[in-house]
């Protein structure tokens, strides 16, 4: 294989890969959006509280990185449940802009009461070292591997239960038209608990993903929101479809610019296509899709 062909191929490889994990966040964004009418930007802190959950159980009570995943995901989903419950839905009334607000100034105060309890430093997670795999001249790391699989086993649980159980089609119920689904009888503040519940619990173990493959600190998920919210927007809020798709053009577009940039300017990517996304399709790629 040429140099620059492996080169460009090695950098989609692993822009799949950041993708792929991007999309369980994202996914976790969209769906709050779809349903409750406003984009809660505590998802940041949220899976600050999964990559911490995680790190707990791993490293200290010595779980495997499986059990962990399932700490983090139910630690966030707690999480946003009480903080959905007892601090944003009074701001609701108020319409969404007051309530995206209300959720940053939440995503401040629950990042300093980690800081309070962890401190700055830098953590990682008790894994075995292992080398990375090579195959065609490309290179991937096992935890990398193991990463995308706990992603898409999450994404396809959430896809089979939005499609085929009586609850997940009462999300997508209020998703679409919360008046009918009152008129049918479907209850919209168990949806919302629900929404945030699992929405918050896939921040988690997104940022437990995240974490598995650097390091965690009180600012994990401060760090990735960016990332998340391209990938909801350049999607289309509301579509989780959308959200999978913007969070690979997202992850992909991330590791493609190395070939020009400085990776200093990584970041840039994800305003670059929030901007052209909001200049020539307003409500992303797959429209404004609820689900």
């Amino acid at each position: 294989m040429p140099p620059f062909v492996a080169e460009v191929a090695q950098l989609v490889l692993n822009g799949i890969m950041a993708g792929t994990i991007l999309a369980v966040p994202a996914i976790g964004l969209t769906a709050i959006y779809a349903v409750l009418r406003f984009p809660n930007f505590a998802l940041a802190s949220h899976a600050t509280v999964g990559a911490f959950a995680g790190y707990v159980a791993n490293v200290q009570f010595g779980l495997p990185i499986v059990p962990s995943v399932m700490c983090a995901f139910l630690a966030a989903g707690l999480a946003g449940v009480v903080s959905d419950e007892y601090v944003l839905k009074p701001f609701r009334a108020a319409g969404f802009i007051t309530t995206a607000i209300a959720s940053i100034a939440l995503t401040i105060g629950i990042e300093n009461l980690i800081r309070f309890g962890f401190g700055n430093e830098l953590r990682g997670y008790d894994l075995p070292l292992m080398r990375d795999w090579r195959f065609w001249g490309l290179r991937v790391g096992p935890q990398q591997v193991q990463n995308l699989g706990i992603a898409a086993v999450a994404m396809a649980l959430l896809f089979a239960f939005l499609a085929f159980t009586r609850t997940g089609k009462a999300m997508r119920a209020v998703a679409d038209n919360p008046m009918l689904a009152a008129i049918k009888g479907i209850n919209a503040d168990v949806v919302a608990r629900l929404v945030s519940f699992v929405g918050m619990g896939l921040a988690g173990l997104g940022g437990m993903l995240i974490g598995l493959d650097t390091t965690i600190d009180p600012l994990t998920g401060f760090r990735a929101i960016l990332n998340v919210f391209a990938a909801a927007v350049v999607g289309g809020l509301g579509s989780i479809p959308g959200a999978v798709i913007g969070a690979l053009t997202v992850g992909i577009g991330e590791e493609l610019c190395l070939l020009f940039l400085s990776p200093d300017y990584r970041s840039a990517v994800g305003f670059t296509a929030i901007l052209l996304v909001l200049t020539l399709r307003p409500r992303g790629i797959l429209g404004a899709r609820a689900y």
